[in-house]
């Protein structure tokens, strides 16, 4: 059977960046305190070095897993945290756009495990991040290492796969790192967040710069 995409451009989606974004935390981080603070600042120069475009995402991804290896009680404690660092504004926002028709979804390189009670706490319906794999004794079992976001230039597949499938009017995207800012030539807009982590070459290349949630009105899209 073919399925055969609709002709008629309809809705339109509003993709957020999870990790120093819709929470002020960023989750890889959090997994690698618990492993002692060699190995979380290890993790965080990581991090801040892929969010700042220094390296590859995927050189950094299977390297932050080799040293965290997290087990289920680490994950759990992560996603209750997600949960308990929400961004100022952020819960007001996402009501504003879902009241406006906007179809909102999580566009993350972070866990999908860790990210999906967050979601559900915002009201929030679709998730699209990184599967995490854990055996029955929950201790860790890997992660998906071929899923897009893993890799640089993946978040765009992904927008251009929803957007194959719905053919909206309008595509927004809003995030904190280069792997969001590279999201911008498949979008309408790009909105570039500084509230928790100031990225100067996200700030020069966004559309739309904000630095609270309750700076933006959407109304200006």
């Amino acid at each position: 059977m073919t399925i055969t995409p609709p002709s008629n451009h309809r809705g339109k989606l509003f993709f957020f960046d999870c990790d120093s974004t819709l929470s002020t935390i960023e989750g890889i981080d959090e997994l690698a305190r618990v492993r002692g603070e060699k190995v979380y600042q290890d993790v965080v120069a990581l991090t801040h070095a892929a969010m700042n475009g220094e390296i590859p995402l995927t050189d950094v991804f299977p390297r932050r897993m080799e040293i965290i290896q997290p087990d289920l009680e680490t994950c759990e404690a992560v996603a209750s945290l997600y949960i308990e660092t929400i961004t100022p504004g952020v819960r007001e926002l996402v009501e504003r756009l879902k009241a406006d028709g906007w179809t909102l979804i999580i566009l993350s390189g972070g866990f999908a495990p860790l990210i999906e009670p967050l979601a559900r706490e915002l009201g929030i319906d679709h998730v699209e991040a990184v599967p995490l794999h854990l055996d029955p004794e929950g201790r860790y079992a890997g992660y998906g290492s071929d899923y897009p976001t893993t890799r640089n230039g993946g978040k765009n597949e992904i927008i251009r796969e929803w957007k194959a499938a719905l053919r909206p009017n309008k595509v927004v995207m809003m995030g904190d790192g280069v792997s969001d800012l590279e999201t911008k030539p498949d979008v309408d807009l790009f909105i570039g967040f500084g509230g928790v982590v100031r990225r100067p070459l996200v700030m020069n290349g966004s559309d739309l710069w904000i630095e609270k949630m309750s700076d933006f009105a959407t109304d200006r899209i």
